[in-house]
């Protein structure tokens, strides 16, 4: 599989809202039958799941739910998976549950998106009320617990990363690597168009670059991009005298250091172990840190539609309960796309299928243990001040030096 990203934006989820407001309320009438009746511990009969990915997250999940699928026909008959850009998310659900037909039982969602649908109620509230049926998580790590919180009542999470933010160059190309902001700044300077990050509102490396700024440089508020953020902006304005353009996507960056075009990028754990696995930047490629950097973290979340039959829903809550096992969740290390993964204690690389183990043994880093131990977690802006930051750096930073890739 090719590099699949998560270039969902939370500003294009805040667009949609916009527009699906004008919509009516869900109809809970389901597809399958009853939606508002008692859920029971399985399904009356064996129900076809349809499953719609936003976030990338079959990457890491899929087999989970095959496996889940084949050891349980009597819960599940058969499943179906299609993927779309999570801007386009609410408008699609909102449209089945106008038509009160949803047959789609389980979304596997990014925050954007997540958000999105909180925001119109289109999701079911799963907690507290299905707490006893999904006793994993009370098993999250604690950063994934973090991330539990931003999803309400509604979200599950199912898989979990640090993200970043990173470094990365070749060692051939960058003797003495930026560990310090002011270091990158004076490489920056000294190397004009070397330095590159993408347009954050569509990379996860580029908005987690922004994100974690105020960490780094000591900023009033983290959490506050608009009042808060008086270094961020200064240094990021500075930085932009030396950077040539900024790629739309995080694709580009990948393949401008390995053509060595540019010699250090922003990254994330899984965008600095996947693209060598899959040969996008060639394996020699390292990364540094910058002094005080907090990881900002990410999560991907599984949610069920209002409408849904309660059949359905009963099938997605014990599907949930398999998932959230130290066993499945083994499997969410995967080629180091979404680097570690697994959102519970006690998951080793051990237990991973050996294709992950092999890719992470040749290509993970083992500093990254210690970098995860030592170093804060932060969970990301919420909806509106991520959008209010993306507004600001797409005014004052980005204006004219955006390009497609």
């Amino acid at each position: 599989m090719g590099i699949t990203r998560r270039s969902a934006l939370i500003a294009a989820a805040s667009s949609i809202l916009t527009v699906t407001a004008a919509c009516g309320a869900p109809d809970n009438s389901g597809a399958g039958g009853d939606s508002n009746g008692e859920v029971p511990q399985k399904p009356k009969k064996a129900v076809t799941l349809n499953v719609l990915d936003v976030a990338g997250n079959l990457q890491l999940t899929q087999g989970m739910i095959d496996e889940f699928v084949k050891n349980n026909p009597d819960i599940i008959s058969r499943v179906t998976y299609s993927k779309s850009p999570a801007p386009e998310l609410a408008g699609k659900i909102k449209a089945q549950q106008n038509a009160g037909r949803v047959d789609i039982g389980l979304v596997l969602t990014g925050v954007d998106g997540l958000a999105a649908g909180i925001d119109q109620g289109l999701w079911m509230d799963v907690l507290p009320k299905f707490e006893d049926r999904l006793t994993g998580m009370k098993d999250y790590l604690e950063p994934a617990a973090a991330m539990q919180k931003l999803a309400g009542n509604a979200g599950v999470t199912v898989t979990y990363y640090p993200s970043g933010p990173l470094l990365e160059y070749l060692p051939a190309k960058v003797q003495n690597p930026p560990t310090t902001a002011d270091q990158l700044l004076a490489y920056a300077k000294a190397h004009p168009g070397k330095v590159q990050y993408a347009r954050p509102s569509n990379s996860g490396p580029g908005r987690t670059f922004l994100m974690g700024l105020p960490y780094i440089l000591g900023d009033k508020d983290p959490k506050d991009p608009v009042n808060g953020w008086d270094k961020t902006w200064a240094y990021l304005k500075e930085l932009n005298q030396y950077v040539s353009y900024y790629p739309s996507g995080t694709t580009e960056t990948m393949k401008n250091l390995a053509n060595g075009s540019v010699e250090v990028i922003a990254s994330t754990t899984g965008w600095d172990i996947n693209p060598r696995v899959l040969g996008t930047v060639p394996k020699e490629a390292k990364v540094s840190s910058m002094q005080g950097f907090h990881w900002v973290t990410d999560a991907h979340y599984a949610v069920i539609p209002k409408g849904a039959s309660t059949d359905t829903q009963a099938a997605v809550l014990a599907l949930l309960a398999f998932m959230l096992t130290p066993q499945q969740q083994a499997k969410a290390f995967d080629d180091g796309y979404f680097y570690p993964g697994p959102a519970v204690k006690g998951v080793e690389l051990s237990m991973a299928p050996q294709k992950s183990q092999d890719a992470i043994r040749n290509f993970g880093r083992p500093e990254y243990d210690a970098l995860i131990a030592s170093n804060p977690t932060e969970v990301p802006l919420d909806a509106k001040a991520l959008v209010a930051a993306f507004d600001r750096w797409d005014r004052e930073i980005g204006s004219g030096k955006v390009k497609q890739g």
